[in-house]
C-alpha cells in the first residue's frame, strides 16, 4: 500500500508569534485612524468631488485607502483585535469631511491640516518607540515611516490649499486636534 503525500500549506499569519502589547496597540488604533482618514476623504469627495478641489483630494483619498487596506492587512497578519470604536468612527470620519467641506474647500483643507497634524505627531511617537525596541519589526517600521511621510504630504497639500484662510481656521483646527487625540487614546484600549 502506497502513501500519498499531502503539502502543508501553512498561512503566513499563523508563523507570526503573537505581537507585544505595544504592536497590538499600534495596530489597532492605526487601523482605526486609517479607517477614519478614509471615512473623512469620503466624506469630502461627496460634497467636494467635482470641484477644482476635487482631484487633489481623490489623491490624498486613494493614499488613505491604501493605508487602510495596508492595516487590514495587519490586524488579520497579528491577529489584533480591532477596536469596537470601528462603526462609530466610520460615521463619524464621513460627517467631519463632509462636515468640514459643506464649509467650503479651504475649511476642507483645514479639516486635513488638523487631521494630519495630529496623526504626523503620532506615527513619530510610535517610531520613537519602535526604534528603541532591539527586536524592531522592520516591515512595521518601514510601513508607519511611509505613511507618516504621505500624511505629512496631505498637510501640506492641507496648507498650499488656503487652510489656514478658513473662517475661524484656528477654533475649527484645534477642536478637530482635540477629536482626533481623543479617538486615538480611546481606539488604543477599546
Amino acid at each position: 500500500m502506497s502513501r500519498v503525500r499531502v503539502p502543508v500549506i501553512v498561512s503566513r499569519r499563523w508563523l507570526h508569534k503573537r505581537p507585544t502589547p505595544m504592536i497590538d496597540e499600534i495596530i489597532r488604533v492605526d487601523h482605526a485612524g486609517e479607517l477614519g482618514a478614509d471615512r473623512i476623504y469620503a466624506g469630502q469627495m461627496a460634497v467636494l468631488g467635482n470641484s477644482k478641489m476635487g482631484p487633489t483630494i481623490q489623491h490624498m483619498w486613494d493614499q488613505e485607502k491604501e493605508h487602510r487596506r495596508k492595516f487590514e492587512v495587519l490586524i488579520n497578519e497579528y491577529r489584533v483585535r480591532p477596536t469596537v470604536m470601528t462603526p462609530f468612527w466610520n460615521v463619524a470620519g464621513f460627517a467631519l469631511g463632509a462636515g468640514t467641506a459643506l464649509l467650503g474647500e479651504k475649511a476642507a483643507m483645514a479639516c486635513t491640516v488638523a487631521v494630519e497634524t495630529v496623526i504626523v505627531d503620532h506615527y513619530n511617537d510610535q517610531l520613537r518607540q519602535l526604534m528603541a525596541d532591539p527586536k524592531v519589526d522592520q516591515e512595521l517600521l518601514a510601513t508607519i515611516t511611509k505613511f507618516r511621510d504621505e500624511e505629512q504630504e496631505h498637510h501640506d497639500t492641507g496648507i498650499d490649499c488656503g487652510a489656514e484662510q478658513a473662517p475661524f481656521y484656528r477654533a475649527l483646527t484645534e477642536a478637530i486636534k482635540l477629536g482626533c487625540k481623543a479617538a486615538i487614546a480611546i481606539s488604543k484600549k477599546v
